[in-house]
C-alpha cells in the first residue's frame, strides 16, 4: 500500500496543504517548528485516530480552528484505491473508509498499517512496560485477527473486577475471575506465539546494523505461570482487596530483549540501544509484510537527531530494500546523506507550513 495523495487541514502549523509522495521514499526537510513534523503527525493521525506527540487532540489543532481533517488515497495494489479520511475536534471522531462512516479505530489501523520512528521511540527498551506491550500488541494484532476481540473482553474482564475489588463485592468477583483467567491466557499465548514468529526476522535485522552475540526475547506474562491465572486471582484475592486492583494478568506483562541472558538496556551502548529499538519496529514491519505482501508506511521524525552518519546510510539501505512507503524528516537536506543511488524518492521542502516539492535530477548527492 502507497499514499498517492495527501491532504492536511488544520494540523498543528499545517491550515491546508496536499502532497503527492512517491511510492517508496520521501525526504521531508526544513527548520524546526517549520511544519516537517506535523506532516508525519498528520499521516500519523489518519492510521491511529490519535497522535504521537500529544495526548490532546486539541493542541494539534491548528490555531483558531475548530477540526482537524486527514485524508488519502491510497493504492492498495491488486485490490485498487482506497479512501481514508478522518475529522477531529478535540471531542468527536468521524472516520471515512471509501466514503463510509465507521465508528472503529481498529478498521483505520488495519486500511493503514504505520510504523513510526521518533526520538521517543527509543524509550522502548529503558521506559516501562506499557510502551513494550503496546508495541508487542500492535504487532499481534496486525498478525491474528482473533487477538483484539479477546484483548477487548479482557480488558472488560478486568475493569469490571477492578470495580468490584473497590467495593469489597466478593461473591460476584469469582465469576470474573474465570472470565479474566480465560481471556487472559489466550492473550498471553498470542503474544507468546508472535513473540517466537517475530524473533528469527528480529536476528536477521540485528546482523545487518550491530554486532552482538546472543539475541534473545523472553516474554513476562504477568502472573506466574506455573499456576493457572484463574488459580492466582483466587489465592490473591485478599490483596487485590486490600489495594483494589488487580496484580497478576497480561495487562501486567511485558517483554525483554536480552544481549547474553541480560537485559539489552544494561549490557549496550546507547548508540546501540537505538540501532536495536530501530532493528525491532523494521523487523515488525517485515513480518507484516510478509504476511500481507504489503504495509502502509513507515515515519521516521528527525532522522539525523538519533543516529551517526554511517548508520543514517545502513538504515536508508535496508529501507530501499523492504518496498514499502517511507516519510522521513531532517532539518537539513544534507541529513538524507547520499542519495546518488536511489531510484525512486522525492524531496520534499516545509517552510511555515507550506510544503513544497523539491526537483531533485537523479543521480544527485545531496
Amino acid at each position: 500500500m502507497s499514499l498517492q495523495r495527501l491532504d492536511i487541514y488544520n494540523v498543528r502549523n499545517i491550515y491546508e496543504q496536499s502532497i503527492s509522495p512517491s511510492h517508496a521514499l520521501n525526504f521531508i526537510y526544513g527548520n524546526n517548528a517549520s511544519g516537517k513534523s506535523a506532516l508525519i503527525e498528520a499521516i500519523f493521525l489518519l492510521g491511529r485516530a490519535k497522535s504521537f506527540r500529544s495526548s490532546s487532540i486539541k493542541s494539534v489543532i491548528s490555531f483558531e480552528q475548530d477540526n482537524l481533517i486527514v485524508s488519502a488515497q491510497a493504492l492498495q495494489g491488486k485490490a485498487g484505491s482506497l479512501q481514508l479520511g478522518i475529522q477531529m475536534d478535540g471531542k468527536n471522531i468521524e472516520i471515512r473508509i471509501n466514503q463510509q462512516p465507521s465508528q472503529k479505530r481498529s478498521d483505520l489501523a488495519y486500511a493503514l498499517p504505520l510504523q513510526i520512528i521518533h526520538p521517543k521511540s527509543f524509550e522502548l527498551l529503558d521506559a516501562g512496560a506499557q510502551i513494550r506491550r503496546e508495541f508487542l500488541d500492535w504487532g499481534i494484532f496486525n498478525h491474528e485477527e482473533n487477538f483484539l476481540p479477546a484483548w477487548r473482553k479482557y480488558k472488560k474482564a478486568l475493569a469490571q473486577r477492578n470495580a468490584l475489588l473497590k467495593t469489597r463485592e466478593i461473591k460476584q468477583l469469582y465469576v470474573w475471575n474465570k472470565e479474566l483467567g480465560n481471556y487472559g491466557t489466550i492473550v498471553n499465548e498470542y503474544r507468546q506465539q508472535y513473540l517466537e514468529i517475530l524473533m528469527p526476522i528480529l536476528s536477521k535485522t540485528i546482523a545487518r546494523f550491530v554486532t552482538l552475540s546472543d539475541i534473545d526475547m523472553r516474554l513476562i506474562s504477568g502472573w506466574d505461570t506455573a499456576k493457572q491465572l484463574e488459580q492466582l486471582l483466587n489465592e490473591d484475592l485478599e490483596r487485590d482487596l486490600r489495594y483494589g486492583f488487580t496484580h497478576n494478568g497480561p495487562h501486567r506483562g511485558d517483554f525483554h530483549l536480552l544481549v547474553n541472558n541480560a537485559l539489552a538496556k544494561d549490557v549496550v551502548s546507547r548508540g546501540q540501544l537505538k540501532l536495536l529499538v530501530i532493528c525491532l519496529k523494521l523487523a515488525q514491519v517485515e513480518l507484516m509484510y510478509r504476511e500481507r505482501d504489503s504495509f502502509g508506511c513507515i515515519l521516521i521524525d528527525d532522522f539525523a537527531a538519533e543516529l551517526d552518519k554511517n548508520n543514517r546510510a545502513k538504515v536508508l539501505q535496508h529501507l530501499c530494500e523492504i518496498q514499502c512507503q517511507v516519510f522521513i524528516t531532517a532539518t537539513e537536506a544534507d541529513d538524507f546523506g547520499d542519495l546518488s543511488d536511489i531510484e525512486n524518492y522525492k524531496m520534499f521542502h516545509v517552510e511555515h507550513g507550506n510544503i513544497r516539492t523539491i526537483n531533485v535530477p537523479h543521480g544527485t548527492s545531496l
